[in-house]
């Protein structure tokens, strides 16, 4: 099973969906208060819970951490599923389509195979490593643009909680840099949606300055496969210890890197 995750693909397909078909046609319900100004709303729970009931099925020997109910299963594996059962829940509150379902399998703190599904857009990437990436049944491939005065770049949203206003300054700050050296700054609300959009061409590069496993796992193989570079904030290799999750062609990778840097982001 280690030596050829493609082999759990299916069934993470399966999962993703079983979780589109949920978050479709349920209303989010009660929100639940997760701190400032963070909330999961009872889709989140269900769609969780639901993919949770079906890996620990499928695969019972292999751990999951999912967004709302932390880690279970044996965790001396080499095997994590992370679960994000609605990425982007302030937008699927709020009726706004950028949302989806994610979910990766990492392997010794990387990411292997993943499944992002966005229900409002009737889209599903997947990918598995040395296989590819694919929207559907068509092979994707990150964008050629080789300048940055060229180039969409999506960063994440702002911080919230304990510590965000001297983070958010730096947030700021990179904004302003971005916004004067590149084709457009989007924020969408949706690190998968980043990801796969980077993955896909639609977007040039995604810098979120944070890393949740259940943000990012699925995303970042999604994106390698596609033939994007992902690193931390300092340029190294992207792995389940990284602070942040910088995406972009191989060619804008300096340039990106460049920007960050200037800033001196600390967590």
């Amino acid at each position: 099973m280690t030596d050829a995750p493609a082999a759990l693909l299916p069934v993470a397909l399966k999962a993703a969906e079983i979780a589109s078909d949920l978050v479709r046609t349920r209303v989010p319900g009660l929100l639940t208060a997760k701190g400032d100004r963070d909330m999961a709303s009872e889709v989140d729970y269900a769609v969780e819970r639901a993919v949770r009931d079906y890996l620990k099925e499928r695969t019972p020997d292999i751990a999951i951490l999912g967004e709302e109910e932390g880690i279970t299963g044996d965790t001396t594996g080499e095997l994590l599923w992370a679960i994000d059962p609605v990425d982007g829940t302030a937008n699927f509150v709020r009726n706004i389509p950028l949302c989806g379902f994610s979910l990766g399998l990492i392997q010794r703190g990387r990411p292997v195979v993943g499944v992002i599904d966005l229900p409002f857009l009737g889209t599903r990437y997947h990918a598995a490593q040395h296989t590819g990436a694919y929207l559907g049944d068509r092979r994707i491939q990150a964008s050629m643009t080789t300048d940055l005065k060229d180039a969409i770049v999506a960063i994440g949203d702002y911080a919230v909680g304990e510590g965000a206003e001297a983070k958010n300054r730096q947030r700021i700050a990179l904004t302003e840099r971005l916004a004067a050296n590149v084709q457009r700054v989007r924020m969408l609300g949706s690190a998968a949606i980043d990801l796969a959009w980077v993955a896909e061409g639609k977007l040039d590069a995604s810098i979120t300055l944070s890393n949740k496993p259940w943000d990012t796992a699925a995303g970042v193989v999604i994106a390698r496969e596609a033939g994007a570079k992902v690193t931390d904030q300092d340029g190294t290799d992207h792995t389940f210890a990284s602070a942040a999750t910088i995406a972009t062609t191989h060619t804008l990778a300096n340039g990106i890197a460049s920007l960050i840097k200037t800033i001196g982001i600390t967590h």
